[in-house]
């Protein structure tokens, strides 16, 4: 038992890099069942000229975009300096990925998420949802503020 727990630790940790986030988003909601692990409110981001209603959740350090959210059905983004058009490809990339592998399903002019979603960050998942760049700690929020607010609570400045 012990040995499968360290392999399946480790596979957490690579499958990701190679954009396997499947055992990673099942691990993370069973170790979440099983226990009482950090989590946060449910954020939601909203655009209503894109249609857009996404939500989250931070589970035990991980920024999860949670199955159901409506996202853009493509990405927008150009950007004019070469930095900024770098990462807007990379948004790109990773929206049409999930496009590609059947986490975002387009229907009609809309998109849905049908799984969960582990993100690197809230800006990444604020980007994929809205199909531009975007500051996630600014712009997904909950009842008890931004992501950026409820992340720094208890951060006393010195």
């Amino acid at each position: 038992m012990s040995d499968m727990e360290y392999f399946l630790g480790e596979l957490q940790i690579v499958l990701p890099v190679l954009g396997v986030n499947v055992i990673r988003v099942r691990a993370a909601r069973l170790q979440a069942e099983a226990s009482s692990i950090s989590e946060s409110p449910v954020f939601t981001l909203t655009n209503k000229n894109r249609t857009v209603d996404a939500r989250a959740q931070q589970i035990d350090g991980e920024f999860i975009m949670l199955s159901g959210s409506v996202v853009v059905p493509t990405w927008h983004g150009v950007g004019h300096a070469r930095s900024t058009q770098k990462a807007y490809a990379s948004y790109r990339a990773q929206h049409e990925g999930l496009v590609a592998d059947g986490s975002i399903v387009v229907e009609g002019g809309t998109a849905r998420t049908t799984r969960d979603i582990v993100f690197g960050s809230p800006s990444t998942a604020g980007a994929v949802a809205l199909g531009r760049s975007c500051n996630g700690r600014v712009e997904w929020v909950s009842p008890e503020g931004s992501f950026g607010a409820w992340e720094s609570r208890g951060v006393e400045d010195d």
